[in-house]
This record gives C-alpha cells, structure tokens and sequence, in this order.
C-alpha cells in the first residue's frame, strides 16, 4: 500500500507590482496554519518517507515547518512550480518503489486537480463528506491524504485512491 499526502502551501503574501509570484513569502496566518497543520499531521501519527516540494518561496517555507514536526528527506523540484495535474501525477510515478508515503507540498489548481482525478467514488457516507468538502474548495495549507491499494507508485491509476482525510485549517 501507498500513501500521498497533498499539501498545499499555507496564506502568502498578496501578488502586487513590487514581488515576483515566485518570491511570495508566507503570511503570519500562513506560518500558523502550517504549524498546526504539522502538528495535526504529528498527532495522528502521519510521516512521509519523502517530501516533493516546489522550489517557490512559499513552498519551501510551508514544507520546513512542517519538517519541524516530521522527520522527512525532501527534494526541491521547479517542475513542481505552479504544476498541472499531469506534472503532479508524473511525479507520484516517478517516486521510488522504496518509499511508502509520498507528500507533494505545491499549489493550486494542480493539487486540487491531482487529488479530484485520483480519488475514487466514494464508498462511505465520511469518504463522500471528505469528497465534497474536496470539490468545494482546497484552500491554502488543506491537506488531502490518499490511500492506494498498490506495490508501485508507478500503479497509481486514475480514480484508485481511497480518500482517506481532507483536512483544512480551519478543521484543526
């Protein structure tokens, strides 16, 4: 069995004339949401044999505090900058057989895509209430874990995901 988590960055600063969308840091909210969002992803015992995170400053400050909680190896990859669900997918793919549990750390649409074109029909009546919380919105720093039923990351197959939490900040 695999597990992804899909993390989106937390609350950025504001695009305006003067930075670069590349170069958006965090917002205070957004530090405090990553913190509880890490702390959250602690207590329910979640680790991450390996963190895929996009090189944008937004990014990478949301995945260091969350390795202030968990105990991670992580890649930084520009392709994962802005990524389409296509990118996203491609990465989970690429991810060694080795690793267990696999979190992209990104942006949207692209997570929001990733996570509605894996995900399978719902089953349960929660699995149903995490699916259209999902289709709602997926806010900054929200959370989506998937559980798929495979030796490979490279198995993982459209709609094979078991979504087992989608957790947004103000949940915590």
């Amino acid at each position: 069995m695999k597990r992804l988590f899909l993390l989106r960055h937390a609350k950025a600063q504001p695009q305006d004339g003067g930075i670069e969308d590349f170069d958006r840091t965090l917002m205070l909210t957004g530090m405090q949401d990553a913190g509880a969002m890490a702390r959250y992803m602690r207590k329910s015992d979640y680790k991450a044999d390996l963190i895929l995170c996009s090189s944008a400053v937004r990014t990478t400050q949301t995945a260091e505090l969350v390795l202030h909680e968990l105990e991670s190896e992580i890649e930084y990859r520009e392709a994962l900058y802005l990524a389409d669900a296509a990118k996203i997918v491609a990465a989970v793919r690429g991810a060694p057989v080795s690793v267990s549990a696999l979190m992209i750390v990104g942006h949207n649409p692209g997570l929001e895509a990733t996570a509605t074109q894996l995900a399978r029909e719902p089953v349960r009546r929660k699995e149903r209430a995490r699916h259209e919380a999902l289709e709602e919105k997926f806010p900054t720093c929200a959370l989506a874990v998937l559980d798929f039923d495979v030796g490979r990351w490279r198995d993982v197959a459209q709609g094979s995901g078991k979504l087992a939490e989608f957790v947004r900040p103000k949940d915590l």
